[in-house]
């Protein structure tokens, strides 16, 4: 089933706009609130074929969509649609963030982004080859977990003195117990085969203080996906997340000492709940020499990762200027050191 939300005003097709938060009309430049939009102005459509093939109430054209969508834009018509059935029971996102950064803020956001590469060719620092730039909701999960420590350590203290004519070291040795019970709030992980998790993880973070009970207007002009992994199949990851801090966090604990050798560590970490959320990408192509380039913007804060490419006249250039500026440095601690002032 797809969804259209119709215009009050003049009956065109409305799309989510982010400036507002609300459904707008780019025909008659009307705004609706999601949360009041009248049932009667959602006209769903249904398909001989529910697993690929839509067809598009608005003018008529067959959708081809991969069985994981859940939103996008007819092709010949640029009307917004939402695919409702692959959005309810289980495949039901709990929360959303919208989107407030347009589509031009987005454009506009990379170019100055793309300008700022100091080691970036001078083509590419132009910003003026973007080949597509997509609003996407990218299928994540929020894990709330929480980590039981136990920890057996021995520990030293080392303090070296000097009586007479000799120099004593005296070494302290500590048993060290720790029971420790931390909690972390909203991990999230990407639950899409097709994102790249690296660049997902570099978007973070979210500001989920702006989470919002899911309503399928959030996704009308916009790409979305339903998730490829459940929130069983992620745990690891989110366990994985969180490790690095939870060492960080153990060794907190033991600061002080001259060393820690650890008899025993046990980490118990379990997931509380993870819910289903959908976050806001915006997806760049950038074609620089010949080459795809792809970059992710946060839909919510304008943070944009990717790997631009490098110039390779630049970077000899820089590292040139490095080493002539430590030659510099070292034959002005030499001039010192033959003037008397070492």
């Amino acid at each position: 089933m797809i969804l259209h939300y119709k215009c009050p005003g003049c009956g065109s097709d409305m799309n989510f706009d982010p400036a507002s938060g609300d459904l707008s009309c780019q025909s008659c430049g009307s705004h609706e609130n999601i949360e009041n939009f009248p049932e009667e102005l959602v006209t769903a459509a249904f398909s001989e074929d529910e697993t690929k093939e839509y067809h598009c109430e608005n003018c008529g054209a067959v959708l081809l969509t991969l069985a994981e969508t859940t939103a996008t834009s007819c092709s010949f018509c640029g009307a917004g649609v939402v695919i409702a059935d692959r959005l309810s029971g289980q495949l039901a996102p709990a929360k959303v963030i919208p989107f407030t950064i347009s589509k031009e803020e987005a454009i506009k956001a990379f170019k100055k982004w793309c300008r700022k590469g100091l080691l970036t060719p001078k083509g590419f620092m132009n910003a003026d080859r973007i080949k597509s730039i997509t609003g996407m909701y990218v299928p994540f999960w929020l894990f709330d977990l929480n980590s039981k420590v136990q920890v057996n350590a021995e520990c030293t203290k080392v303090r070296t003195y000097t009586s007479g004519e000799y120099i004593y070291t005296e070494t302290k040795y500590y048993e060290a117990f720790r029971d420790i019970d931390l909690n972390y709030v909203k991990i999230p992980v990407d639950a899409s085969e097709k994102m790249n998790d690296e660049l997902m993880d570099k978007l973070e973070p979210y500001p989920y203080e702006q989470l919002k009970d899911f309503k399928t207007p959030y996704l009308a002009g916009y790409m979305a996906e339903k998730y490829n992994y459940t929130g069983d199949d992620l745990l690891p990851r989110a366990k994985e997340k969180i490790s690095e801090y939870i060492e960080s966090y153990i060794s907190s604990t033991l600061s002080g000492y001259h060393s820690v050798h650890y008899h025993h560590k046990n980490i118990d970490t379990r997931n509380v709940k993870n819910d289903y959320v959908l976050l806001p990408v915006w997806m760049v192509s950038y074609d620089y020499n010949q080459s795809e380039h792809i970059f992710a913007m946060n839909g919510q804060t304008g943070k944009v990762v990717g790997k631009p490419p490098i110039s390779t006249g630049k970077v000899i250039t820089w590292f040139s200027c490095l080493a002539a500026g430590s030659l510099l440095v070292l034959k002005g601690v030499s001039f010192m050191m033959g003037g008397g002032f070492w």
